[in-house]
This record gives C-alpha cells, structure tokens and sequence, in this order.
C-alpha cells in the first residue's frame, strides 16, 4: 500500500501541471481580460482608477495570468488614451511580460503556495481562500454527512422491500427531490422560512449573528446550527436519490449471492447476514464514490445557494473572479479545488483498504 500511496502523490505534480497549462492557455484567448476592464474603468472613473494603479507599486507578488496582448492598439476602448497610461497597466498588472515568463512564475509561486494578490481586490489571494474557505467545507461537510446517513440506511431498507408500498413510494419522493434544483428549493425555503413571504424562523443571510464572537459555546454552535440549516436543506433534499439508489442496488446484488444464501441457511438472523456480511461487500462501490459527492457538493452545488442565502463561500468567490478576470484569484481557486480533489480521491483508495484488507492496491501491474 505505501508504494501505491507514493505513486499516486507522484502523480499529483504531473496532474496539477496539466490542468493549469491547459486552462491557463484557454484563458489566453479569453476575450474582456482585467486591462480592458481597467481601461474601462479609466475611461468612466478616471482619477481614482488611475490613484489606484500608480499606488499598486507594480505587478510585485502577483501570481500573473492574463490574455496576450501587446501594444495599446490591441485593446478595445483604449483609443484616445494615453498609450503610457496602457503600458503602466500592463506592466501593474505584470501583463508586459510573454506568456511563458508569466506561467514559469506562477507556477514557482504556486509551488510555495504564494498565489499572489487579487487584481481588483487589493488583497492576497490565500487570506481571501482562507476567509471563504469555512463556508465552502461547512456546507459541503455537513451536507455530505447527512445524505450519507439518511442513504445508506434507506437504501438497505429498500432493498431489504424490494418491490413493496414502502420501496415504491421513496423511490417517487427521492427522485422527486432530485428533479427540483437545489438552488430552486432553496428560494423556496427563503420564501417560507426566511422572512420572503411568510415567517421569519431562519436567518436568510451568513453563518453567524452580530456579536457571536462574545457568545458562550453552545450558544455560538446552536447560532451556527439554525444558520446552516436552510442552506443544507437545500443541498441534501437532491442528493440522496443517486446514493439511494445506489445502495440498494448493491445490496440486492450482494444479498444474492451464494454466500448470504449459505449464511441463512446456517442459522444466521437478517440483522447478521445483512451487517455482518453483506455490508462490507455491499459497502465498497459506495466508499468510492464519497470523494466525489464531496467534491461535488462542495465546489458546485453550493454556488447558487451561496448566492441565495449570500454566504461567502469558495463557489461564490470563484464566479465573481471569473466575471471580473481577476485571474490570479480564479487560478488560485482551480489549484486549490484541483488539489483536494485530487487527496479525496487518494482518501477514497485508503477507505477501501480499511473496509476490505483484502484489497491491495500495490499488487496492480
């Protein structure tokens, strides 16, 4: 197993390399980079914009990521602007320098985890992850938890009455959940709950009321709680049609085998045979696929229940930068998602080894 592990941290470098070579190129072509924003801005703001830029004291600590562009003629609403006004954007932004300089340095950056500073922002890019990253891991977190834990024993149930009323109707009101997008439900819950239309039982913004901080313990988690709660609702109520499913189809293919069959035949009572046998078969196709209910949640389902209940989390930051360009914060994000995707994926081959030491990942050829 420990050869396997060091194979798959091994591929980690080579796969994080291609996934920014590749987005980095199709951002190159991107049309409405940050120096026609900043153009723009000149062009209607004028004094501040340009206070700002020649307070930035240059592209030092960026992480540079931009479309090529050469000369002032190349960007659209630069003409009647002073051509050195263009030139002292892009080099304030580190957009004078080739494509390959610019990649070469973020990606040096990158390996010391140094993402630079925001474009627009005026901050560094890690301290804003940081800020938002608590939003992000609650909500796919908590999320992920309790669709597991409502799942997996449904779904047992399911397969256990196969065919009877109590299987027919879950499956109808699973898969009617799942067919309602969770950013709908949401709204929906807002309008109900929130203050929209009716009553006012939730929050309908953040994680934490005014003045938490001086709160006791339990009184902080409990303010949490009733925070989190209509955002995760409307996470979970469309995630447990796939894992349903997908437990009770696994189940109903262990249960049979022959092995369950010579187990009853033995003696063994339903509570053994399904637990103590058929589990940790049944178990091993579900394992698999945490890491990527996980990631699932917690990098885009979340986004428009983040906008919804106006959480500041990691999908909401992620598509403001996409809208402004500020790329060093949109490429900053992709490594961070692309990173611990890659990790739960290696969790998700080591939760295999755990449920069934049978598996040896370091005999593959």
């Amino acid at each position: 197993m420990g050869a396997y592990l060091l194979r798959r941290l091994a591929l980690l470098v080579p796969t994080l390399f291609g996934i920014i070579l590749i987005n980095f190129a199709v951002i190159q072509f991107a049309p409405g980079g940050p120096v026609e924003q900043m153009i723009s801005e000149i062009r209607t703001g004028g004094g501040n914009t340009l206070g700002r830029l020649s307070g930035e004291g240059g592209a030092e600590g960026r992480a540079p990521a931009a479309r090529e562009e050469s000369g002032a003629s190349a960007y659209r609403g630069a003409r009647g602007l002073d051509p050195a006004i263009v030139r002292e954007i892009e080099r304030s932004f580190g957009f004078d320098k080739p494509a390959p300089q610019r990649f070469a340095e973020m990606l040096g950056s990158y390996l010391r985890f140094d993402f630079g500073q925001s474009l627009f922002r005026g901050r560094p890019v890690i301290d804003l992850i940081l800020e938002r990253l608590p939003v992000s891991i609650s909500l796919g977190l908590w999320s992920t938890l309790i669709i597991y834990l409502v799942s997996i024993p449904l779904g047992i149930r399911k397969a256990v009455r196969d065919g009877s009323p109590f299987d027919a109707w879950t499956s109808g009101a699973v898969l009617l959940g799942y067919a309602i997008p969770g950013f709908l439900f949401a709204v929906l819950l807002v309008v109900l709950f929130a203050g929209g239309s009716f009553v006012q039982w939730f929050p309908s913004r953040g994680l934490t009321s005014g003045g938490a901080e001086s709160w006791p313990l339990w009184q902080r988690a409990a303010d949490y709680a009733w925070h989190m709660a209509l955002p995760t609702l409307a996470l979970v109520v469309g995630g447990f049609a796939g894992l349903t499913m997908l437990t009770k189809n696994a189940f109903l293919d262990e249960i049979n085998k022959q092995y369950v069959l010579t187990a009853r035949a033995k003696g063994a009572g339903q509570g053994r045979v399904l637990y103590g046998h058929v589990f940790r078969n049944a178990m091993l196709i579900i394992i698999a696929g945490f890491p990527a209910a996980f990631i699932g949640i917690l990098f885009t389902g979340a986004l428009l229940v983040e906008i919804v209940f106006s959480l500041d989390g990691l999908g909401l930051l992620g598509f403001e930068s996409a809208i402004r360009r500020d790329y060093p914060v949109m490429f900053g994000t992709l490594y961070i998602f692309t990173l611990l995707g890659l990790v739960m994926q290696i969790i998700g081959d080591i939760s295999y080894t755990l449920v069934d030491p049978r598996i040896d990942f370091s005999a593959r050829r």
